[in-house]
């Protein structure tokens, strides 16, 4: 009999502590639950009407070596893209891009003035402040770099307007476009010879490459391109008919070159520094086409003057 009151009485010390576990494994999941949900509260976004893209001239003061003449100080045009994607009472997200390079920024947006500082993260040496003012649809103000020896331009104006981007696989280069490639030149040896005492000597001339009207007549976004059509095309034209197809996805190139043609449209929008996977099959196809082409193309070079 005393056995058996012994067994109860230890039975009875279980439950109790069994029970008081699992009273604190729910009150401890309780807990947890609370605060997830605490640490998971959504910040609310504010003033949405702000968001979107703003793209235009990005301009600052640098040393410019003409072909003929003295080095002088003027004003270099660039393209530059500012994406405001989200607003907070305390805070703005967003992107910067410019020259192929794509660089988030944070920073606040004073209501009053109708006014944002964004600051890039600083650990690029283009790094630095925009600090702009909005006024309907257009951003303007000004870029500070935060290292001064890093850029010929350290200080930079905005001139930005708010636009929508979209992919037209119709967009083409206007007919009127300037077909230069004033960014590679190239130098060569010439000959001249005089009229009177019929001495020829040998002088070095620059020249530029420059594509045919064959890029304003092949779509790379809209057909399927054959062997027989880029045969006989110059490297230029095959690369600017191969780099419209990324354009017209707003990629935001890095060469001059490229940057220089499709920046003289009014619907290229550089929106990212990579669009490979927008590509549709067949733009994927014609790419590889286009690149077997490239390698082995010749350029056809002239002089001319600015």
């Amino acid at each position: 009999m005393k056995t058996l009151k012994l067994a109860l009485v230890s039975l009875l010390a279980v439950a109790l502590t069994s029970c008081k576990k699992e009273s604190k494994t729910s009150v401890g999941v309780s807990n947890d639950s609370l605060t997830a949900k605490k640490d998971s509260v959504i910040i609310p976004e504010i003033y949405k009407e702000y968001y979107g893209i703003y793209s235009g001239d990005f301009a600052g003061k640098e040393m410019i070596t003409p072909e003929i003449g003295e080095e002088y100080e003027g004003d270099v045009y660039k393209k530059i893209t500012l994406k405001i994607n989200r607003i907070t009472k305390d805070s703005v997200y967003g992107q910067s891009i410019v020259n192929g390079n794509q660089r988030p920024f944070q920073g606040i947006f004073n209501e009053t003035s109708k006014s944002f500082i964004l600051d890039e993260p600083g650990d690029d040496k283009t790094d630095g402040r925009f600090e702009v003012k909005l006024n309907g649809d257009s951003l303007t103000g000004k870029w500070t770099v935060f290292n001064k020896s890093a850029v010929k331009a350290p200080v930079k104006t905005l001139k930005l307007t708010k636009k929508e981007f979209v992919y037209n696989p119709n967009f083409m280069l206007d007919e009127n476009s300037d077909l230069v490639d004033w960014s590679n030149p190239k130098e060569f040896v010439e000959k001249y010879t005089d009229e009177e005492t019929g001495k020829t000597e040998s002088y070095k001339t620059s020249k530029n490459r420059f594509a045919s009207d064959a890029i304003f007549k092949l779509n790379a976004s809209k057909q399927k391109l054959t062997e027989k059509e880029l045969k006989n095309l110059r490297k230029l034209d095959l690369e600017i008919i191969k780099n419209s197809v990324f354009a017209r996805h707003g990629y935001s190139f890095k060469k001059d070159t490229y940057r220089y043609f499709f920046e003289q449209t009014d619907w290229y929008i550089p929106v990212s520094s990579n669009v490979d996977n927008d590509l549709s099959p067949m733009e994927k196809e014609n790419v590889v086409l286009l690149n077997r082409f490239i390698k082995y193309a010749e350029d056809k070079y002239d002089s001319f003057g600015r």
